[in-house]
């Protein structure tokens, strides 16, 4: 049988049988170590192929928010979440508006917040790399904050303090800026991230946010 009828078929059975796993979307792939198939609610290196998308919710219920529709709404910081922000500013040396604007950008100040690609929370860390900087719960603002801040603070090195690069690389990942010759990579999505960020920088140094 072809992989990805075999990984369908598996992860049909597993939905039918698992009724939570049914309610979320379902990404399958091999083990790169033992060759199984791997099912996964979020995307990573060994379930990449996205089999079934979250289905819609009920009539008369809100949709899970994602970063990506996250944009709209005034965002509302907590003195809490103030507190965490800039906690994790003065353990990673940058400033705590930066990691405003990431947030307001990424989502909104929602730490539910999950991406169709299986970012997650406050700072939409997806899992690889919320493991790479410490977060073993991501829905945790201060484990995701933190982790975030980390991850800012390793591309400012990465990149030598060019935030723009930065900020590309927050979004699309450092190789796709050295894949794109130390640029902004030519993606819609990265350069407008690029300019909302930038922009609520701008807001934050105004007093507006």
């Amino acid at each position: 049988m072809h992989f990805l009828a075999l990984v369908r078929w598996v992860a049909l059975l597993a939905a039918v049988a698992l009724p939570t796993l049914a309610q979320c979307q379902i990404y399958a792939g091999t083990s790169s170590d033992s060759g199984a198939v791997v099912l996964s609610s979020f995307a990573s290196s060994e379930a990449s192929h996205l089999l079934m998308p979250a289905p819609p919710p009920p009539p008369g219920t809100a949709a899970p928010t994602a970063a990506v529709n996250a944009q709209t709404a005034a965002p509302r910081i907590s003195a809490e979440l103030h507190r965490i922000i800039d906690s994790a500013a003065s353990r990673s040396d940058i400033s705590p508006q930066l990691i405003r604007a990431v947030i307001g950008a990424e989502s909104n100040y929602e730490p539910r917040a999950v991406s169709s690609r299986g970012a997650i929370g406050l700072m939409q860390l997806l899992p690889d790399t919320a493991k790479r900087f410490g977060a073993q719960d991501p829905f945790d603002p201060v484990q995701n904050v933190s982790a975030g801040a980390a991850y800012l603070k390793w591309l400012m090195g990465f990149f030598r303090d060019d935030l723009e690069l930065v900020l590309a690389g927050y979004n699309a990942g450092e190789q796709a800026v050295v894949r794109a010759g130390h640029k902004v990579p030519p993606y819609a999505e990265t350069r407008a991230y690029v300019k909302k960020v930038m922009a609520n920088l701008q807001r934050d140094a105004t007093g507006i946010l």
